[in-house]
């Protein structure tokens, strides 16, 4: 049939994100893949224990014992 995609038998297999223990609330990100990755973005924990990269996802946790800012 025309326009139609053919159904996978499947799911597809997604990895899950990275996880990186920081010792500060204040994160940056650049996808850590060189030319591949993607534009440096600061990122802030807030309140919060953890924060996601909005490009690639990758979770940064405050490690355990450190005080938050």
């Amino acid at each position: 049939m025309i326009g139609r995609m053919p159904q996978q038998d499947t799911p597809m297999a997604v990895d899950a994100p990275e996880i990186v223990e920081v010792d500060d609330t204040r994160v940056a990100c650049d996808g850590d893949d060189g030319s591949l990755g993607h534009p440096r973005v600061y990122l802030e924990m807030g309140d919060a224990t953890f924060v996601e990269c909005p490009y690639c996802d990758r979770r940064f946790v405050l490690r355990a014992g450190a005080h938050p800012h």
